[in-house]
This record gives C-alpha cells, sequence and structure tokens, in this order.
C-alpha cells in the first residue's frame, strides 16, 4: 500500500504508463486487513485485491506482494483470515502497511492487540480486528505465483458479522476510493 493520489505519478512515467495506472486505479476495489498466524507471530496485512472466487465451496482469493510476511505465514500455517472494515474505520488500515511488531498478549500468550488495534483470534489461530464489521477464516486451498504477487485461495472455514451493521451506518465496507491511498498500476 503507498498513500498517494492517483495523479501522483513517477517523473519518468510515459503518457501510457500513466494511463494504464489511472485505468487500473479506478478499478472498484475495498480495503481489508488480512491475519496470519504461524507458530508465535501474528500479522495483519492491509490487502485491497481480495475477491470471492467461488460458491460452492465458498472461496475467496487474495492477493498479497511476493516476500510478504503474510504469504510467508499463510504458507506455514494455512490459513489466513479477512477482516471487513466499515467505512467510519479507514484510519486502521494505515496501522498495517507494514509487518506488525508491536503485539500484546494475554495470558494464554495469544494477542489481544496488533500495533494497538484490539484484535480476536478465530477459526483456532488467526487475528481478525475485534471492530470488524464482518470477517471470514480461510483454509489455504491454493497458491498461485503471478510474479510481482501471489494469489492465495482459502476455502471460507467460518465467519463472524462482531461489528455487524457498522458500515451500514457510515455508507458500507471501506473502499480505496474513501482513502488517499492507492495501489497496483
Amino acid at each position: 500500500m503507498t498513500p498517494g493520489r492517483p495523479d501522483a505519478e513517477p517523473a519518468e512515467a510515459s503518457d501510457g504508463d500513466r494511463v494504464r495506472r489511472r485505468v487500473l486505479w479506478a478499478l472498484p476495489t475495498g480495503l481489508y486487513l488480512v491475519g496470519t498466524a504461524a507458530e508465535d507471530r501474528w500479522n495483519l496485512m492491509t490487502a485491497s485485491w481480495v475477491v470471492q472466487a467461488a460458491t460452492a465451496p465458498p472461496r475467496l482469493a487474495v492477493s498479497v506482494e511476493a516476500g510478504a510476511l503474510t504469504l510467508e505465514l499463510a504458507g506455514r500455517s494455512g490459513t489466513f483470515a479477512v477482516s471487513l472494515l466499515g467505512r467510519s474505520q479507514r484510519a486502521v488500515v494505515r496501522r498495517f502497511v507494514k509487518p506488525v511488531i508491536d503485539v500484546a498478549r494475554g495470558t494464554d500468550g495469544r494477542p489481544v492487540a496488533l500495533a494497538g488495534e484490539p484484535v480476536a483470534v478465530v477459526a483456532g489461530e488467526v487475528p481478525v480486528l475485534a471492530a470488524a464489521w464482518a470477517w471470514l477464516a480461510c483454509r489455504l486451498t491454493d497458491r498461485l505465483d503471478l510474479g510481482s504477487h501471489h494469489l492465495l485461495v482459502g476455502e471460507v472455514v467460518d465467519v463472524g458479522a462482531p461489528g455487524e451493521g457498522a458500515g451500514d451506518d457510515d455508507g458500507g465496507p471501506l473502499r480505496m476510493e474513501d482513502t488517499r491511498m492507492h495501489y497496483g498500476g
């Protein structure tokens, strides 16, 4: 994730590059937090490339940058979770553009907060934002190397809506256009 404006182009970008970036940035995307854990490491990562990929069984596809901690943890544990945020939670996504180093743990050793944000542990091991509008926990079923990113596909094994309705009051789930962030192009 890179904070900025869609019109902020590198000086060396050609006209074709500028058009391509603006068109790709215009594709509607949400902003989510992808939770992963393996052994004694916990992480939440801001992601914009998340989509339902199948209905029977229900599967999500999440694109994660090659080399990201999230990719490593999901690969080691075989699980990940996606937290859906309400539009009023746009400031939260900026806390998770880098790997989490601030982990507050409960007496059982599981995280109670990541980067200062309260979390819940779902499906036995993966973190989700406690104040999320909703979340989906997945068992990793496929991984596709796309070069700069890897596509993780997971079967939905659990779902929750602790903040159900929270997104409704503030215009629905958070979208990229609700922030000054952009990614891709």
